[in-house]
């Protein structure tokens, strides 16, 4: 009776195991430069613990740059992207329902700086052309980013060749050692480089005012999306991840550039952590207090691709199925 009594226990148990292992939910998340302070909501919920409170076994894979993991969620090797909103435009265009379902930056904090041996000579973005100019990587909103900087100077997109060079260290070797003549890039990468004295910023997208200059008004940067399919498939999944999210970027807003610093992997620093400081607080105004994008700012990202690419001029793309809103209404109350 005792072996058969403890037998029934441990089956309960067992069953009691699965039942909470069931209520996991396993997510692979691409991201393109993970230490960018541009995803810093990404690694806040992952070190805060807030994909764990949710029930979210998160897999995270950098691909080192935003068009690689938007290519992995296609070949259906991610689940989700942390990614630049405007992706979800493009892929609405080529008829890939892929949506954001939370909005992490509403500035896109991109600088584009020239190397400092070269700023006599370049000294506007129009004079950039024929120069070596260093991106995260081909296709992704760095490079979208300098090459609309380009045309509204007057030149076209392929006037300068973009080099994909990463989001870490690699991009800041880049620059140091001339393999590049200007950057179009993100913090801590531009923080370090400004602190050095490797480069002369022409462009600020970290700021409201740098942000209308370029692009007329507000834009919204770093998003979360995923394929339509997946939301329909895993709504509860989708709102954990976004409620996690949200969690992140409530965090963020409260917490000192000091917090977020010791938070982060010490890596990030690239050596200064008195510099990461420097890079948060410049970054700072740039993460969404929402989690959703204005309209405002959605027609901008729209007139951006449009711009950039011919083929997307007279494409029909319906702006309210590029962001889903309902997860992060639910997650933000």
């Amino acid at each position: 009776m005792q072996r058969r009594s403890f037998l029934i226990g441990a089956a309960a148990m067992l069953g009691l195991g699965q039942t909470a292992r069931a209520d996991i939910v396993k997510v692979r998340i691409g991201v393109g430069g993970k230490p960018l302070l541009y995803y810093l909501p990404l690694t806040i919920a992952e070190r805060k613990g807030f994909f764990k409170e949710e029930g979210i076994e998160a897999e995270i894979n950098d691909f080192g740059g935003g068009a690689r993991s938007l290519q992995a969620l296609i070949g259906g090797s991610v689940d989700i992207v942390t990614g630049a909103y405007e992706h979800t435009l493009r892929m609405q265009a080529k008829g890939q329902d892929v949506r954001a379902v939370c909005e992490l930056g509403r500035l896109p904090a991109i600088v584009i700086g020239v190397r400092k041996d070269l700023a006599d000579t370049v000294k506007t973005v129009a004079d950039l052309k024929g120069r070596k100019i260093g991106v995260t990587a081909p296709g992704s909103s760095t490079a979208l980013t300098a090459q609309f900087a380009m045309i509204k100077a007057g030149l076209k997109a392929s006037d300068a060749p973009l080099i994909g060079i990463g989001g870490g260290a690699g991009a800041i070797a880049a620059m140091k050692k001339g393999e590049i003549d200007a950057v179009s890039h993100l913090d801590p990468v531009v923080a370090k480089l400004e602190a050095d004295g490797d480069i002369k910023v022409l462009v600020d997208t970290r700021t409201d005012e740098g942000t209308r200059l370029l692009f007329g008004g507000p834009n919204p940067a770093a998003v979360v999306y995923t394929k339509q399919d997946w939301i329909e498939r895993h709504a509860a999944g989708t709102q954990k991840v976004v409620n996690a999210f949200a969690k992140a970027l409530k965090w963020l807003a409260a917490a000192s550039p000091e917090e977020i610093a010791d938070l982060v992997p010490p890596a990030y620093h690239f050596g200064d952590r008195a510099l990461y400081v420097q890079a948060v607080k410049n970054s700072a105004p740039t993460y969404s207090r929402t989690g959703i994008p204005s309209r405002d700012g959605m027609n901008s990202v729209l007139d951006l691709v449009r711009t950039l690419d011919p083929e997307l001029q007279g494409a029909q793309i319906d702006l309210a199925k590029t962001f889903e809103d309902r997860f992060v209404k639910r997650a933000m109350e």
